[in-house]
């Protein structure tokens, strides 16, 4: 059994938590929120051993891994205070507000040889992962431009502001929303290496970004767009999507849909030239536990088992989230 404690009980963490809960090789050994109210109900119909202060959990019940799901401005501290007691981390993204603070915990995590991983779930999506496999495949053939998009209702009115809502604390739609776009295009292509230009448009929001505009250029010269935002009523929940245009065929995908054209027959098994639909039902493989996505779950279990050395820690490691984060600065520096 592998011991986890989770740090930051709010929405993200509680479905870890829930996900933790379930898993067949985990015990929940304790949890930690500044909120009394929140620890006192997971006391009381939970049983889990509940803290107010991080350190004092961590070093009284001595997990193996912990679940960082706080607010992005204190990540660094938290992360570096676990890598130096020897705990596997799995944060929340994004993984660090600037890329600075971040280059140091990479480097720790790999002297110490432990298993880290950032929470940007879209890799565990079927959809997704079959985009992967045709773009490594060659099948598009040379690809020369691609869209990454993301919309959603998380800001359509003037709200009570919240460490969302404040850039000193990680807050805002490029942090919290756009990440996932970048991260996934970083993944799928190559990483953003050039920013020709930026727009941080504030909509509702006072002190913050509720959409995001660029244009990009990739380190294997791949040019697109970024078009990104979370004041989209028009979308009942968080939408992603990517298009890529290649020599050889064209791909469009979200996470419920893949679109995909081949202009000859050469292209991969289970395709034939011309437009090939696929759902997300037919790619995902499924988990033990399901809730919001079987993604959440599956990033949980592939942490786990990599903490178990059952599988190699190679897929949303600090290293990877650390080339989003550079992205994200290059972003804002070029909206400035």
């Amino acid at each position: 059994m592998v011991k986890v404690a989770l740090i930051g009980a709010g929405k993200m963490g509680l479905s870890h938590l829930a996900i933790l809960g379930a898993h067949p090789d985990v015990e929940i050994a304790g949890v930690c929120d500044t909120s009394k109210l929140v620890t006192d109900v997971l006391t009381k119909y939970s049983g889990y051993n509940c803290f107010s202060d991080y350190l004092q959990m961590v070093d009284k019940v001595k997990p193996d891994a912990v679940f960082i799901a706080v607010p992005t401005k204190v990540h660094a501290k938290f992360i570096k205070e676990m890598l130096d007691r020897g705990i596997h981390v799995f944060s929340e993204k994004p993984f660090c507000l600037t890329p600075q603070e971040g280059i140091p915990l990479v480097e720790l995590a790999k002297q110490k040889k432990l298993v880290n991983q950032v929470g940007y779930h879209n890799k565990f999506i079927g959809t997704f992962a079959e985009v992967k496999k045709i773009v490594d495949s060659g099948a598009l053939g040379d690809i020369y431009h691609f869209i990454g998009e993301s919309y959603g209702p998380v800001v359509i009115r003037k709200k009570q502001e919240t460490w969302r809502s404040d850039p000193a604390e990680g807050g805002g739609c490029l942090m919290d929303y756009a990440s996932h776009v970048v991260d996934l295009l970083n993944y799928l292509l190559s990483p953003i290496d050039e920013v020709f230009s930026s727009r941080l448009q504030s909509v509702f929001s006072s002190k913050v970004d509720d959409a995001v505009y660029a244009m990009l250029k990739l380190s294997n010269g791949i040019n697109g767009m970024l078009s990104v935002d979370w004041s989209d009523e028009t979308h009942r929940k968080m939408t992603t999507s990517v298009t890529f245009s290649g020599t050889r065929g064209k791909i469009i995908s979200d996470a419920n849909e893949l679109k995909v054209y081949f202009r000859d027959d050469k292209c991969p098994a289970g395709y034939t030239k011309g437009w090939n639909v696929k759902y997300v039902t037919d790619l995902t493989e499924e988990v033990d536990f399901y809730l919001r996505g079987e993604e959440y779950s599956a990033q949980v279990d592939y942490f786990i088992k990599a903490v178990m050395g059952k599988v190699k820690n190679d897929i949303n490691t600090f290293e990877s989230a650390l080339y989003t984060d550079k992205a994200l600065e290059l972003i804002r520096s070029k909206a400035r």
